[in-house]
């Protein structure tokens, strides 16, 4: 089911459950720019097993993956229920560490790696949206 489809960003809900209140134009726009078209897709824990194992051969749930289809268009796949789970082991609200995931998949997606640099990007875009 699409929630969101405005500002060059669709939400997709296909999973059970409320979504979190998250400003996801707001953070599309920032990281990636107004005119970068995402997708953001809420699935089972079930079905980010199976993306999980088919693009990373990891055989377990994960919280989130993200593809750049290319420079200005790209999809961030995140699993809730794995988030929720997940939260606490990074000390995070289940707010605060979704929104963690939705910046660090755009960060991603706008070639970033692992690195200082990214995480320090990380933070501040955390704490301009409050959700450090």
């Amino acid at each position: 089911m699409k929630i969101i489809e405005e500002n060059n960003i669709s939400i997709i809900r296909q999973t059970k459950g409320k979504l979190p209140s998250l400003p996801f134009v707001a953070l599309k726009n920032l990281v990636l720019g107004k005119n970068y078209n995402l997708s953001i897709v809420f699935v089972s824990p079930t079905k980010s097993q199976e993306l999980n194992k088919k693009h990373r051969n990891k055989n377990k749930p994960t919280n989130v993956l993200s593809f750049a289809y290319d420079k200005n268009d790209g999809e961030i796949i995140i699993s809730l229920k794995t988030a929720r789970k997940d939260a606490p082991l990074f000390k995070k609200s289940y707010l605060n560490f979704v929104g963690h995931l939705v910046i660090h998949a755009m960060l991603h997606l706008k070639g970033m790696d692992h690195s200082s640099t990214m995480e320090a990007k990380e933070r501040a875009v955390m704490k301009k949206f409050g959700l450090l």
